[in-house]
C-alpha cells in the first residue's frame, strides 16, 4: 500500500479518486439490464425461466419454497453455524427494537386533532446473492428489522445452485429470521419480477439487499416502480489510528474489506508514520495465508491508501469528507470522538470492535450507505420498512378561526379553487 503524507491537498485528491471509482457506470451493463427488465415485464414467468437458465445454468423444478419447507433446512446445516445465526439474530433483534416508533396524535384546546399513523409495508422482497458470494448474514439484516416493522409478508429471491436447489446456509437464515417464501431466481430478472409481479412472484412494495452490478443497476432503474433500500457501490473501510493501535489488527481489518471485491477501498489514516510502515509489513506477512489474496492485492493496489496526518482531529475531518461505509476508530479513548463523526455508515470504536463483529453479530445493520452517501443516507433499519400518514380533524369553530389565514395563503399563491374550498364552508 502507498503511504501519503497529508498536506491539505494530497489526501483530498485520494477522495476524488475514490469518488471516480464509485461513479463509474458501464453503459453496456445498463443496456443489458434494461433489456432484461423489459423482457420480464412483458414475458413474466416464462422470461424469468429463460433468464434463469441462461445466467444461472439451471432451472429449479420448483421455483417457490414455502415456509414449512424453509424450516426444514435448519436440520441440514452445521450445529455451530445454526447457533451462531441464532445468537446473531437475537443481537440484531435487540438493537433494532430500539428503533421502533409509535403512531401518535395530539389535540388542541379548540378541538382540532392531528397526528401520524405508522405501519409496516404490505410486502417486501429481499435479494440475497447465491454461489460464491452467498451471505446468510444479509438475510438476518434484511428480514429482522422488516419483521419488527410489521411488514405483512417477507419474500426472498436467491439464485439456484448448479443442482437447481438453494444454498442451505441462506435457507437456514431465512428460517430463523421469519421469511415466508423463497423464490429460486436471481440477477436483474429477479428484481424486475418483484417490481412488476408475475403469476408466480408477488409484486412487492420495496426491494432490499446486496447484489452485483446487474442487481444494483436493476434496482436503480426500477426505483419509482418499487422502493429500494439504496444503490450500493463497492465496499469500503476507513481506519483512523494513533500510535496506540496495533499494526497487526489494522492490516487484518484493511484486508477484511479488500477481500470483498477488486473495487473495494481500504484506507488507513494515522498520526504515526512508524505505525503506517509497520502496517504495510503486516499486510505483506498476513496476505500470504488468505484465500482471496489475489482480490485483496488488486484492491489494495488500486484503491488502498495509508495517509499520515498531524492529529486525530484532522483525520476525522478527512473521515467526514470521505463519508465511509465503515469507520474504525483505533485510538486511545475512542468514545470521546464519537461526537465528532458526522458522516459514516457504521462506526467501530476501539481495538476490539473490528468491522466483522458489527457486520455479523453485534446488532447494528450491515446494509450501509457507500460511495460517500453516508452524508445523507442511513443504514437499513426499522424505518426502512414503514410508511407514515398524517391526519387532521377540525371542529367547525377551529375551521372558522383558521379560515382567513388559509384563504390569504391560497390567494397569494394564485390557487383560487383552494380559497374557494374554504369560502364555501363559510357561506
Amino acid at each position: 500500500m502507498k503511504i501519503t503524507k497529508a498536506n491539505g491537498k494530497a489526501e483530498y485528491e485520494i477522495i476524488e479518486n475514490l469518488k471516480k471509482r464509485s461513479a463509474k457506470e458501464d453503459e453496456n451493463v445498463t443496456n443489458i439490464v434494461k433489456s432484461i427488465i423489459d423482457g420480464v415485464k412483458t414475458g413474466g414467468d416464462e422470461a424469468l425461466r429463460e433468464y434463469t437458465a441462461r445466467f444461472d445454468g439451471s432451472v429449479p423444478k420448483k421455483i417457490c419454497i414455502e415456509k414449512d419447507e424453509i424450516a426444514a433446512y435448519l436440520d441440514l446445516v452445521d450445529n455451530d453455524f445454526r447457533t451462531a445465526l441464532i445468537n446473531a439474530k437475537n443481537n440484531i433483534y435487540d438493537f433494532h427494537m430500539r428503533e421502533v416508533q409509535q403512531s401518535w396524535f395530539t389535540s388542541k384546546p379548540d378541538g382540532s386533532v392531528m397526528g401520524q399513523r405508522i405501519r409496516g409495508l404490505s410486502k417486501v422482497g429481499i435479494y440475497v446473492p447465491g454461489g460464491t458470494a452467498a451471505y446468510p448474514s444479509s438475510v438476518l439484516m434484511s428480514a429482522v428489522p422488516a419483521k419488527i416493522a410489521g411488514v405483512g409478508e417477507i419474500v426472498m429471491v436467491t439464485p439456484p445452485g448448479k443442482d437447481g436447489g438453494p444454498n442451505p446456509n441462506i435457507m437456514a437464515a431465512a428460517a430463523i429470521s421469519g421469511v415466508e417464501r423463497v423464490f429460486l431466481c436471481g440477477g436483474a430478472q429477479a428484481v424486475a419480477a418483484l417490481a412488476y409481479g408475475t403469476d408466480k412472484l408477488p409484486k412487492v412494495d420495496k426491494i432490499v439487499g446486496p447484489g452485483n452490478i446487474f442487481v444494483a443497476t436493476a434496482k436503480r432503474l426500477l426505483f419509482g416502480t418499487v422502493d429500494i433500500d439504496m444503490i450500493a457501490g463497492p465496499s469500503e473501510i476507513l481506519i483512523v489510528a494513533d500510535k496506540s493501535a496495533n499494526p497487526a489488527f489494522l492490516a487484518a481489518d484493511l484486508m477484511s474489506q479488500a477481500e470483498h471485491d477488486v473495487m473495494a477501498s481500504a484506507v488507513l489514516i494515522t498520526t504515526s508514520e512508524s505505525l503506517a510502515k509497520a502496517t504495510v509489513k503486516e499486510i505483506e506477512k498476513q496476505i500470504k495465508y488468505l484465500e482471496r489474496s489475489e482480490i485483496i492485492e488488486k484492491a489494495l493496489n488500486d484503491y488502498g491508501e495509508i495517509i499520515v496526518c498531524d492529529s486525530v482531529q484532522k483525520a476525522l475531518d478527512f473521515a467526514n469528507e470521505l463519508a465511509p461505509e465503515h469507520l474504525e476508530m483505533c485510538v486511545e479513548d475512542p468514545l470521546r470522538y464519537i461526537g465528532f463523526v458526522d458522516n459514516a455508515g457504521s462506526v467501530f470504536l476501539g481495538n476490539y470492535a473490528p468491522e466483522p463483529v458489527g457486520d455479523y453479530y453485534a446488532g447494528p445493520n450491515h446494509i450501509l450507505p457507500t460511495s460517500g452517501t453516508a452524508r445523507f443516507f442511513s443504514p437499513l433499519g426499522v424505518d426502512s420498512f414503514v410508511k407514515k400518514s398524517s391526519f387532521i380533524y377540525y371542529t367547525k369553530d377551529a375551521f372558522s378561526a383558521a379560515a382567513d389565514d388559509v384563504v390569504t395563503l391560497a390567494e397569494t399563491e394564485g390557487l383560487t379553487a383552494h380559497a374557494n374550498s374554504i369560502k364555501v364552508r363559510r357561506q
